[in-house]
């Protein structure tokens, strides 16, 4: 048995903040519903979510270059804001890694963030100790929600996924895992499940702490 935890709104209470400096962005240059995308933008990388911007927006808002340069702007107010200690460790998060980890169950993390950008938030926020392996979404060729990177993590630790547990929060993620074959946790953070996602999981727990009731 494994667990494959996502980062943003599982492990790291990231994506209220990225809402709120997207909103920033958006009352700049007047892109309105910019909530909506967020929403769907959720388990995404960045090519995907790019690409789902110019879609959305049917190029009102310009191309896939100038989606660049707004996320470009994004970024730099979300890594301000965590510089100032606004990027918190969802509740219960280390404790919950330490458990695991005490208990001889592998942990690995399974993002569609870009691995210069994972290492160092997992490591200023102290927990990147507690995972056996790092998959990020630049090392896999399809985004959430194709399987592929829950597939290579399984991969990377030597299990099969049917014996695997995914921990996420968002619907692009939860069908990712599911699509892998895995056992899938969902811990919702801004969006609740539907029929369809409820479908799709094994467990939906209101905060990650629970999933020790399983595990452990």
């Amino acid at each position: 048995m494994a667990v494959i935890f996502d980062m943003d709104g599982v492990i790291l209470d990231s994506e209220q903040l990225v809402v709120q400096c997207w909103q920033k962005i958006a009352g700049k240059y007047n892109i309105d519903n910019i909530e909506k995308f967020c929403i769907a933008a959720l388990g995404l990388n960045r090519e995907a979510a790019k690409k789902r911007f110019v879609q959305m927006y049917d190029g009102r808002y310009g191309d896939e270059e100038r989606y660049e340069i707004l996320k470009s702007e994004m970024s730099a107010a979300f890594h301000k804001a965590a510089s100032e200690g606004e990027l918190t460790l969802k509740p219960g998060v280390k404790d919950t890694l330490k458990s695991l980890t005490d208990g001889g169950i592998p942990c690995a993390l399974a993002t569609s963030t870009r691995r210069e950008v994972v290492i160092p938030e997992l490591t200023n926020l102290g927990v990147i100790e507690y995972f056996d392996k790092l998959i990020c979404g630049d090392m896999v060729a399809r985004s959430k929600p194709a399987p592929d990177i829950f597939l290579k993590a399984c991969e990377e630790l030597n299990v099969i996924p049917q014996d695997t547990y995914a921990v996420e929060d968002s619907y692009n993620g939860v069908r990712s895992a599911h699509a892998a074959g895995m056992k899938v946790i969902m811990i919702p953070d801004l969006v609740q499940p539907d029929e369809e996602i409820r479908g799709k999981t094994t467990y939906i727990f209101t905060r990650i702490s629970d999933i020790k009731k399983i595990l452990l």
